[in-house]
């Protein structure tokens, strides 16, 4: 039997190439998988059965609110969440940065992580059992100069992850977060600085910095996002897993 079969999994970021990676997996270990993007275009040559896809802003409230009851409502539990979905930061000084990149960045990296979680949270409630996966960002432990904000938003990520572990221990619900390395999407090139900018950051430089001396494709991070939605993780909560190559050390 496959690990996950039977569970109802709710996936955001769906669209982009870690969730559809993830995605993937999680179909061929049984799951029934709703994908939640901006835009799920992209989840359109996935042919399954057990694939549903939803357009939604992450951060509009009512939205995610009505999504997860629809999930319930049509298969009467959900099992898991995986939150992928995210955005990058162009590398700058802080005294470059506007107050309103910084909004954008907690908004779309933490608050829709808030958002979801606590959504999913409400409905695993009514099965005493769950598992959400948070996927933040090595640069939590080991910063980059210039990503100040996008670190912040991930450093966020991680420690709402902690208290939500302990808060949701008593009804079974486990929640962990994945800090991927540098990895090999359409994200990374976003980082690059802008051209006013002296920080040397591309493709190159990300992969020097991976002890295991290249970039992380997707999937290397999807077995560790399926290990933790399974049962096989029981006993795993509040952890921080990094599947960076050892750029963490």
């Amino acid at each position: 039997m496959s690990q996950l079969t039977s569970k109802v999994i709710a996936v955001t970021g769906a669209g982009g190439g870690m969730g559809q990676q993830v995605v993937k997996d999680l179909l061929r270990n049984g799951a029934t998988v709703v994908g939640l993007d901006i835009n799920t275009e992209a989840l359109s040559s996935i042919e399954d059965k057990n694939l549903r896809s939803k357009n939604i802003d992450l951060l509009d409230e009512a939205s995610i609110v009505n999504v997860f009851k629809e999930i319930y409502e049509e298969f009467g539990r959900l099992d898991g969440l995986v939150n992928i979905a995210g955005i990058a930061q162009a590398a700058k000084s802080i005294t470059n940065v506007e107050v309103s990149e910084w909004h954008k960045l907690m908004d779309i990296n933490a608050t829709a992580v808030f958002l979801t979680s606590r959504e999913a949270v409400r409905y695993m409630k009514e099965k005493n059992q769950g598992s959400i996966v948070n996927v933040g960002s090595v640069s939590v432990t080991r910063p980059r100069p210039g990503l100040q904000s996008y670190v912040a938003s991930k450093g966020a990520v991680e420690a709402f992850t902690k208290a939500l572990a302990l808060e949701t221990a008593p009804f079974n619900i486990r929640a962990n977060v994945v800090h991927p390395g540098p990895a090999d999407t359409n994200m990374l090139g976003k980082f690059s600085a802008q051209e006013n900018e002296k920080i040397e950051m591309n493709k190159d430089v990300f992969a020097k910095s991976v002890p295991l001396g290249r970039l992380i494709e997707p999937s290397d991070i999807a077995p560790t996002v399926i290990h933790l939605l399974s049962d096989g993780a029981r006993m795993i909560t509040g952890s921080v897993i990094h599947v960076d190559g050892g750029r963490s050390i």
